[in-house]
């Protein structure tokens, strides 16, 4: 068979007759319409994929992935313990701390990211920003559209909130964004901690960092659940502070600190989902804000509420509604190709 390579064209993929794929990178020179049958071309191999594992280049360096975003959870938990003191950590000195701390891991993560292709010689390479989902392209989308689907996800808990508010609905919503409002809530340090801070530092190291090393080893649907466990057993920090300040009972913490390890870990999952479907760092950002803003949904009062039937059926509407739109409002198509799922050459993936 005789192939038609492009004049800028530096990489060939051939998929095999047992439906694996390898990713060939032309070594020699050549002009446009060159045919392969032609000029004796050398072709270095970069990735080999198979079901859902990567190989030839990652084969058995998988290790350094996990060492990687061991390195970047340890980062990032440990530097909020740098500071000596015995002050809680709502306290204004502490979260002030914590900001340079969390700042510091944040701005590290991208250089262990660099670091970690570079010493997996990683082809093709794209630019580390891009990677990380920090690019222009399709950034309207990929804001709004993730948003969106996060708040048809918890359309029970914002019929429930309208039904409670005494203002209403929309009197509500104005006086939320109203410039005093906004402009209190930017003076309030556990409010940049909660909706600014923590979203965008946790999603950059936990999410934009660490994806891009895991999905050449595990491939994008594996990763989507390993990276969130680094990312729930993360919180365990919490345990520390509650017992050392003898908030509760130690089994009430413990319990507490389950609890939130499993739904850290199922939103990290939804997140990182986001992140490998749209390529942008904005998305999963934004959702994290909009969910520390929510808080849990309050099952308990809603099933005591009043208006439980009509309640009750928004929350199904809104889970029904979450899971027919959740693939068509995050189809890579409408954000561009994603920097992530060049690592890997899956047919069937969450890149597609």
């Amino acid at each position: 068979m005789v192939y038609m390579i492009p004049k800028h064209c530096t990489h060939v993929t051939v998929l095999n007759q047992d439906k694996s794929i390898n990713l060939f990178i032309l070594g020699s020179p050549r002009g446009p319409g060159t045919m392969l049958d032609d000029v004796p071309l050398q072709l270095q191999p970069v990735l080999s994929v198979t079901g859902n594992i990567v190989s030839e280049t990652f084969e058995g360096k998988c290790y350094l992935s996990i060492l990687s975003c061991l390195l970047l959870a340890c980062l990032y938990v440990g530097s909020l313990y740098i500071w000596r003191g015995s002050l809680p950590r709502d306290h204004p000195s502490t979260i002030k701390k914590r900001f340079i701390s969390v700042l510091f891991a944040s701005a590290v993560s991208p250089l262990i990211v660099w670091a970690w292709m570079r010493a997996l010689e990683v082809r093709p390479s794209p630019p580390l920003l891009a990677l990380l989902g920090i690019r222009i392209e399709g950034s309207v989308p990929a804001a709004a559209l993730p948003l969106i689907l996060t708040m048809v996800l918890f359309l029970g808990p914002l019929t429930q909130m309208a039904m409670d508010s005494p203002k209403g609905l929309v009197p509500e919503v104005k006086s939320g964004f109203s410039l005093k409002n906004v402009a209190d809530c930017l003076r309030d340090l556990c409010w940049l901690r909660n909706h600014v801070v923590a979203p965008l530092t946790e999603e950059l190291v936990f999410r934009a960092s660490m994806l891009p090393i895991l999905v050449p080893c595990t491939g994008p649907t594996a990763a989507i659940f390993i990276a969130p466990l680094f990312f729930g057993v993360a919180h365990f920090h919490h345990v520390i502070e509650q017992l050392r300040f003898g908030h509760d009972t130690v089994l009430h913490v413990l319990v507490c600190a389950v609890f939130q390890f499993c739904y850290t870990s199922v939103f990290g999952a939804y997140t990182a989902f986001i992140f490998i479907r749209t390529g942008h760092l904005v998305g999963p950002v934004l959702c994290h804000s909009f969910c520390n803003w929510m808080g849990f949904p309050a099952l308990g009062s809603a099933l005591q509420h009043p208006q439980r039937p009509v309640l009750m059926l928004s929350y199904e509407l809104g889970l029904l509604l979450f899971a027919l739109l959740l693939f068509p409002l995050t189809d890579p198509l409408m954000y561009g190709m994603t920097p992530i799922c060049s690592l890997i050459l899956e047919l069937r993936s969450a890149c597609s």
